[in-house]
């Protein structure tokens, strides 16, 4: 065999690659050297491709960030799911709270990507993001908040640990303090507004 051909059977390509092969391996590129470093060119030399096969699976590098932001998604919602399996209120919550925070600090570049894909009207981004929500929703209705409350309480969890994991991200926590007992007592402060709040609506409630 000449070296063209050994190079052609190299870069041929590999049998069994698909749509969540693809996704994986531009997810641990992402992961390892930043989201921005996740290319096409990038992702066929992992994968031991030609460029050109990988149009086989993606449109474009816009639809395989959609992609890899559906399947950060993806994992974020079942990693919460299972942490909050068999808790509810406070321990539920908090048990979320630190899922979120762990999945953001082992997948940085999912995570980055679940908050910068290319188009947040895509169908299926937008139905993982809902799963999300919908986690969340479910274990805040054990404050029996209503309607729109519920959902200014789940946007306000998101902002508390979205910006707890972003500010890590970056360093943004110079003092030597333990960063999960911070975190534990945000979320403490916050689901004690929670139940304030669910409180005075009983009483509203109550009233003639």
């Amino acid at each position: 065999m000449t070296k063209n051909e050994r190079d052609e059977a190299a870069m041929s390509p590999r049998v069994g690659l698909d749509l969540n092969r693809l996704v994986q391996t531009a997810g641990e590129i992402a992961d390892e050297h930043g989201l921005d470093e996740v290319t096409l060119a990038r992702l066929a030399h992992r994968l031991g491709i030609r460029p050109p096969s990988i149009y086989n699976h993606v449109h474009s590098l816009a639809d395989l960030r959609n992609q890899l932001a559906v399947y950060g998604l993806k994992l974020l919602a079942e990693d919460m799911a299972r942490a909050a399996v068999g808790r509810s209120k406070d321990e539920a919550v908090r048990a979320v709270a630190q899922a979120y925070v762990a999945f953001a600090r082992s997948h940085p570049g999912l995570y980055e990507a679940t908050l910068r894909a290319p188009d947040p009207n895509h169908a299926e981004l937008r139905e993982a993001a809902e799963q999300v929500v919908d986690l969340v929703v479910r274990v805040l209705q054990a404050y029996s908040l209503k309607d729109e409350e519920a959902l200014h309480a789940v946007r306000g969890l998101r902002s508390l640990l979205h910006g707890f994991a972003s500010l890590e991200q970056k360093g943004g926590f110079g003092l030597p303090l333990d960063r999960d007992v911070t975190l534990r007592y945000i979320v403490d402060t916050f689901l004690a507004g929670i139940r304030a709040n669910s409180s005075r609506t009983a009483e509203r409630g109550k009233r003639p």
